[in-house]
């Protein structure tokens, strides 16, 4: 059955609509202009334009701007766009227009069709739209929907990454390892130590997100076309933000500066670089745990991580670290994101940013990425991975690097003789310390104790 249209206008004229599409005539300009990827503007930004929507309604009616029936019918409309119900009739590139313009117009004409009933007509530009520009709306919409996916999804998945990994390291606390630097044998540490070295990263990864929250909830909206705020209510800024943190329960406020939002997007680009600093912490985390799940046999095989699925089409029985994998991809792309979102931070010329959609979209990816990866790593890696007790004590016992605490007490050279000897012999440093030094038996024991090394200190 043939698709049917309907003739729509604007200021530039007449063209054809589906005839099922709540949107009309700029929102199709926007599809024709731009097939170009297919990616749609992200289902948080889409859920972000109806929330400012919703609060820009209800400040012009509180300010007297907008009558009573209007903006309970935005409302009403702006509800269905939050809520994901029409997400079908947002149908445009995230490659469009740099300012967002044509998602804004989408939001507004879809709202204004919905909002609209017989001779009782909600205009697009005049209603939905009223004290607005694009220019402040997306890149407001950026911040509402960065800061929510981060409340509701990233930091609960960080958080719930952290307490696995001091579960397990409270676990393995008296789990003592071969420490290694350069990827060669070191001190002794306890599992325990390592993976609360991998627990703090995250943690610092949660409070540097935190942190850059504060600039992230202060909006643009309010400054209209260039930051004079022209058309807009002085008060308009100030209700608006008191409206969307009474929708969200988190708490926006106007931007100091005007020109500052939405000529740049600074706070945008600080959240892509704490981003990638926890995409560099996991990514870290990831490949320890690669490299300690190694081999079995011809590895390094401190851990089996679970068994997941088979691991190889043509070699029966091999199980790969499937977990770690992805979550290094994952990794991989949001640093790539970063990149993207910096040159689009930069992407501003005098009073506008002309990157704003490819930034929406590149920050809200990596935030739905991290909190998703944060989840499996920390669910189906973290927790279930066990220790190869023979293998860890084969490689410690058998380690030349313990004969370190002997150093204060027999000297930096006899304690490389001993451990040259010791590795080149493939003999227990012991046994090689009790020929070579005065120490007695006993004393040489308590020196070279493993689990005492990972305490610190001397002797």
């Amino acid at each position: 059955m043939s698709q049917q249209f309907r003739t729509e206008k604007d200021s530039m004229g007449e063209l054809q609509v589906p005839e099922e599409a709540l949107y009309r005539a700029q929102t199709q300009r926007a599809v024709n202009n731009f097939p170009i990827s297919g990616i749609p503007i992200p289902r948080q930004v889409i859920r972000a334009l109806g929330l400012v929507k919703i609060a820009c309604a209800r400040s012009n009616f509180q300010l007297g701007d907008l009558d009573d029936d209007l903006a309970k019918a935005i409302e009403k409309a702006a509800n269905k766009v939050v809520s994901g119900d029409v997400d079908e009739h947002f149908p445009i590139d995230i490659f469009q227009t740099g300012s967002g313009t044509s998602s804004n117009m989408n939001t507004n004409e879809v709202i204004s069709t919905l909002a609209s009933d017989g001779d009782f007509k909600v205009h697009p530009n005049d209603h939905v739209n009223m004290g607005q520009s694009s220019n402040d709306v997306f890149p407001s919409a950026i911040h509402v929907s960065a800061c929510l996916a981060i409340h509701e999804q990233l930091i609960p998945a960080l958080a719930h990454l952290e307490k696995t990994l001091n579960d397990k390291a409270e676990e393995l606390k008296d789990v003592v390892t071969t420490g290694r630097t350069h990827l060669m044998d070191a001190m002794p540490i306890t599992l325990g130590q390592e993976l609360g070295g991998w627990s703090t990263q995250i943690k610092m990864g949660l409070y540097r997100v935190q942190s850059s929250l504060t600039r992230l909830q202060k909006l643009p909206q309010g400054g209209t076309a260039v930051g004079t705020g022209i058309n807009a209510h002085e008060d308009f800024a100030e209700k608006v933000c008191a409206e969307l943190a009474s929708l969200t329960g988190v708490r926006f406020a106007p931007k100091e500066n005007f020109f500052e939002g939405l000529s740049a997007q600074d706070a945008a680009v600080e959240m892509s670089g704490q981003l990638k600093t926890v995409a560099v912490s996991m990514m870290k985390i990831s490949n320890d745990l690669r490299w300690m799940n190694s081999g079995p046999l011809a590895g390094i095989g401190e851990i089996a991580l679970p068994a997941l699925q088979p691991g190889s089409s043509i070699m029966p029985g091999k199980v790969n670290p499937v977990i770690p994998e992805a979550v290094t991809m994952v990794c991989a792309q949001v640093i790539g994101n970063d990149t993207t979102i910096t040159i689009g931070g930069q992407s501003g010329n005098f009073q506008l940013n002309v990157m704003l959609p490819v930034i929406a979209h590149n920050l809200i990816q990596s935030i739905e990425l991290l909190a998703n990866a944060a989840r499996v790593l920390a669910d189906k890696a973290i927790d279930g991975f066990t220790v190869n007790h023979d293998n860890i004590n084969k490689a410690l016992s058998a380690n030349p690097i313990l004969v370190t605490a002997l150093n204060p007490v027999i000297g930096y050279e006899l304690g490389a003789k001993i451990a040259k000897t010791a590795y080149a012999e493939k003999r227990p440093v012991l046994d090689v310390a009790k020929e070579l030094c005065d120490l007695s038996e006993d004393e040489l024991k308590k020196l070279l104790d493993p689990a005492k090394m990972t305490q610190g200190g001397i002797g």
